[in-house]
């Protein structure tokens, strides 16, 4: 960390996938950069835990029902695979730091508050998001249009891949974009013969390897910052000792810390962002410090807000002033509105005991993907948009990666059930105003800050999506020879069955870019209409959702308007 002192010139709110990209880019350029991290700095040597073997974890590295239900009722929905007594530490308790959401309408808000933010908690699944993503709202007539195309992202892309490390295969997808990528993961055996086969059975659909933010040919650069590569050992829930995935942590705070002109502070739970009327510009960042309650402001030319979609929103609409009484550079009114999550609730999956007699090693970061084909290579769908599928093979019944002994436990290791695949839908939810983030009226937390409410929907063309994706998922399984099928077909799917919004934790949308200032909140450059030293490039500048997981998306609109605001410094612009 360098010296501490109050001049700045830029300030990035949040430590995570977007805020720590902003530092790395504002750094590097030469600007004094001051991050704001509501939580604590994390140490890899101490807080993860993924050296540890099995007999050295407490409880078998499970929490007590009781417990999730008490802390962590909605994030136990979404990320059970990754909440353990030993990571239970990256998860926000719900009931410390409360928010509301309708009974019939619930909200899996997922947190992480430490440097890095959920850069440390994410899948890694990481795709480009199309040319026809960055034109299905002009198209559709929902939301806004984008103020950018594929072309103007694609150097972007390019620049983040390269840094971060991406493995993945050179497809030929036009829809989902080839990268720059270190080598793919291999598929096993099943996931080959399910890819041939279902790309035979239909060939409008493209069944490709994962693309997975993991290292397997570390670049000079990546190992200078002290990454090695991916040791497939499938304990990225509980922090990456190797640096081989990437995160905030791993690798663009420490390309920002080597630069000496970063400053980092935790425990800083920001309240507002304060407006200059007399400049037009925002003037500075009101920060209450968890543990004291001191509150201070922190000055700088420029400010990019990168607290994650919901707590971004929450700090615009506490924000007020006489010049934006609903909210900072809420002139719009869309500010908190048109907010999108992936949705799923249809999939399928069965077994394929051909290749029982094959045997594996290694726990891959990913399995297969199937790019989205609704709409773009298969027409005359009854619905809008589309959806992709993410999945894999497994041989249940191990005993796994837990503590035993004897023969019992030895024969376990030896006699896995049957090969078995399965896929799930991630679909393309429709931007709608009427889906909501506010502040609430009279409830705040315990440091004076109003909770959110959050009101989010699924609707029919939602529910149409999911009943075709059902559909979709059980003919491949049949057409890749799968037995002993299983599939959401079997059971109906309703919206009932639709996984609620937060599920997929890919929110966003409530600051949404676009060409008219009267209908979005920023513009191309994810730069505030309103107040042009404000840039927000967390998930809340998104118009629309695609079907791709959108965090190198996050990435590469971060690092290009980090780069178009040092320009503007320069120039003299702001």
């Amino acid at each position: 960390m360098s010296v501490m002192n109050d001049e700045f010139d830029a300030i990035v709110i949040g430590s995570g996938m977007s805020g720590g990209w902003a530092a790395k880019e504002l750094c590097e350029k030469g600007l004094k950069v001051l991050v704001l991290e509501r939580g604590r700095e994390l140490s890899v040597e101490k807080d993860y835990s993924d050296m540890l073997s099995p007999w050295e974890l407490p409880n078998l590295d499970r929490i007590q029902e009781d417990e999730l239900q008490k802390h962590y009722p909605m994030q136990s929905k979404s990320v059970g695979y990754a909440l353990h007594e030993t990571t239970k530490q990256f998860w926000v308790k719900e009931d410390e730091q409360p928010y509301e959401t309708p009974e019939d309408a619930p909200f899996e808000w997922v947190r992480g508050y430490h440097s890095g933010g959920k850069s440390l908690m994410w899948s890694r699944q990481s795709y480009r998001f199309g040319p026809q993503d960055f034109e299905s709202n002009k198209k559709d007539g929902h939301g806004v249009d984008w103020p950018i195309r594929y072309d103007d992202l694609a150097p972007w892309y390019d620049h983040v891949e390269r840094f971060a490390g991406i493995s993945g295969d050179r497809d030929g997808i036009e829809s989902l974009p080839d990268g720059i990528f270190q080598p793919a993961f291999d598929l096993t055996l099943p996931e080959k013969a399910f890819a041939e086969r279902v790309n035979k059975a239909f060939p409008s659909r493209r069944v490709i390897a994962a693309r997975v933010a993991h290292l397997t040919e570390p670049t000079q650069e990546q190992m200078d910052l002290g990454r090695g590569p991916c040791q497939a050992r499938n304990h990225c829930h509980r922090g990456c000792s190797f640096g081989a995935y990437f995160s905030s942590v791993s690798a663009t705070l420490p390309a920002a810390r080597r630069t000496e002109n970063m400053t980092l502070i935790s425990h800083a739970i920001v309240h507002s962002i304060e407006y200059d009327p007399v400049t037009k510009r925002a003037s500075g960042v009101r920060v209450i410090d968890a543990n004291t309650r001191e509150a201070k402001t922190y000055t700088a030319r420029i400010i990019f807000l990168n607290a994650s979609t919901v707590a971004s929103t929450l700090i615009m609409l506490n924000s007020r002033s006489a010049a934006f009484p609903t909210g900072l550079a809420n002139s719009s009114g869309q500010l908190g509105h048109n907010l999108m999550d992936h949705f799923g609730g249809a999939g399928a999956g069965g077994e394929l005991p051909e290749f029982d007699a094959y045997y594996h090693a290694g726990r891959r970061p990913g399995g297969i993907y199937v790019a989205n084909y609704a709409n773009i290579s298969e027409h005359d769908k009854p619905f809008l948009r589309g959806y992709g599928f993410q999945g894999g093979s497994s041989r249940p019944g191990w005993t796994g990666n837990r503590p035993g002994i004897g023969e019992s436990f030895k024969q376990a290791n030896r006699t896995p059930k049957s090969w078995s695949i399965g896929i799930n839908a991630f679909g393309d939810m429709l931007p709608n105003f009427r889906n909501t983030i506010s502040l609430h009226a009279n409830k705040t937390d315990k440091w004076g800050m109003p909770v959110a409410v959050i009101d989010c929907r699924l609707g029919e063309n939602e529910l149409k999506l999911m009943q075709a994706a059902s559909k979709d998922a059980l003919a491949m399984m049949k057409a890749a020879g799968c037995t002993n099928i299983w599939s959401s077909e079997d059971r109906g799917v309703t919206m009932e069955s639709l996984t609620s919004p937060g599920n997929k934790i890919h929110e966003m949308g409530t600051a949404r870019m676009g060409r008219d200032p009267k209908t979005s909140v920023l513009n191309g450059w994810c730069q505030s209409h309103d107040i042009p030293n404000l840039f927000i490039t967390d998930g809340s500048c998104m118009p629309s959702s695609a079907v791709q997981n959108p965090s190198l998306t996050y990435m590469a609109l971060t690092a290009r308007a980090a780069n178009h605001a040092v320009e503007l410094l320069k120039t003299g612009v702001l």
